[in-house]
This record gives structure tokens, C-alpha cells and sequence, in this order.
């Protein structure tokens, strides 16, 4: 990532069946902009400071609210895309998942 911008509110939502992570600095007001963009399952949370986007994504990881399937891929997907630095131990440990699952 380019930027080292902070936030203190994040998550995810799905719009038409797409689950992507959602950073914000203002609660309601993000939670209200994707209720009227015909956002589902918007599951945002209040992090108690401000923090890059690689650092969000791995408190996200590990929270109990994001534990679903479509909400770890979501953010998987983003830190593979996004967070160079973080991106090969999270490969890594889905291949290790695959593997064991089969």
C-alpha cells in the first residue's frame, strides 16, 4: 500500500453478493452511506484508535465478529491484493489450511 493512512472503524459488507472490507473513520456515517448504497450484512466495529490498513486487517483476522467464511476471505483477499508485507505468511497459512482440510 502507497498510503499510510489511519482509520478507527472497520469491517465488511457484501453488495450483489460480494463481501469486500470497509474502512472508515466515522461509525454511523459509513454504516448510513452503505445501507442507502443497497449494502447486506454490514458488520462494522468501533477499533479504539486509529490504524493502517494492514494493521486493521489483522485485528479483523482474529476478531470474533469476522470469523465467517465470506468475511475471512474478504479480508484475506484484501491483504493479498494490498499488504505486501503481511501478504506471504497469509498465504502460507491457507495453503497449510487446504492441505489439512483435504
Amino acid at each position: 500500500m502507497a498510503t499510510s493512512k489511519t482509520f478507527s472503524v472497520a469491517g465488511t459488507s457484501s453488495l450483489n453478493g460480494v463481501t469486500k472490507v470497509r474502512f472508515a473513520n466515522d461509525f454511523v456515517g459509513r454504516f448510513k452511506i452503505l445501507a442507502k448504497n443497497g449494502h447486506e450484512d454490514i458488520n462494522l466495529i468501533e477499533l479504539g484508535g486509529e490504524y493502517t490498513k494492514a494493521e486493521i486487517c489483522q485485528v479483523l483476522m482474529q476478531h470474533e465478529a469476522f470469523q465467517d467464511e465470506a468475511a475471512q476471505t474478504a479480508i484475506t483477499d484484501f491483504v493479498v491484493r494490498n499488504c505486501k508485507s503481511m501478504a506471504a505468511p497469509v498465504v502460507e497459512a491457507e495453503e497449510t489450511e487446504e492441505v489439512t482440510a483435504s
